[in-house]
């Protein structure tokens, strides 16, 4: 008996301390980008490029991602605004079915943004990915990223612990409801940001220099 007691405090202690920690990554996250993330155009500076961090463009239902669209629309704001001058567009091409950048590409293309003005990041697997190769592989230490606010933060502060200067663009985000697994599953992913970085995780892929004039 007096083991199970000793087990169960044990338990309530890591508990304890787990829930401790996800408050902590997520205020430190917030606290730590607040000023450099926005829904505001004029609160940002001007960047060469615009980073965007890619999803699926539809649901498993087989319906729209208003997560996607949603990007899609603050890309295009974006561009035309003159903020930026080129768009990345990173995200997951791991079968040969799934391709996020050619999806996104496809749709701003669409929008009337000339093709010759998007580059294609195959493999923003993660969100780290996508920071990281903006600059190691696209050679561009300061941008705007593109994203609802939550994932925007969180890249934004990968972003500064990589020396790369960074604002968010903060695309609409989705009802509270629609979103709730996501924003729960964000949670999550902040406590990992500080995994990754502590073990020094570097993209999955490298590849060859893209220059971007």
């Amino acid at each position: 008996m007096r083991f199970l007691k000793n087990t169960l405090k044990i338990v309530l202690v890591l508990l304890a301390l787990g829930f401790i920690f996800i408050v902590w990554a997520n205020y430190t996250i917030e606290y730590n980008t607040e000023d450099y993330v926005t829904e505001n155009l004029s609160k940002l500076p001007s960047e060469k490029v615009g980073l965007v961090l890619g999803t699926s463009k539809t649901l498993k239902s087989g319906g729209k991602n208003p997560y996607f669209y949603y990007r899609m629309d603050a890309a295009e704001e974006l561009y035309k605004s003159g903020k930026i001058t080129y768009i990345i567009v990173s995200g997951d091409n791991s079968t040969k079915d799934y391709n996020e950048p050619e999806d996104m590409q496809t749709v701003l293309v669409e929008r009337g943004i000339p093709k010759s003005k998007i580059f294609l990041d195959f493999a923003g697997l993660r969100t780290l990915d996508s920071v990281v190769r903006a600059k190691e592989i696209f050679g561009q230490k300061s941008y705007i990223i593109i994203s609802q606010r939550f994932h925007n933060e969180r890249a934004v502060f990968l972003a500064q612990k990589k020396d790369i200067t960074a604002y968010g663009y903060n695309a609409k985000d989705v009802d509270k409801k629609a979103g709730l697994t996501t924003n729960l599953r964000e949670y999550l992913a902040r406590v990992k940001v500080f995994w990754d970085l502590f073990f020094g995780v570097d993209p999955k892929f490298g590849g060859s220099k893209v220059v971007i004039l």
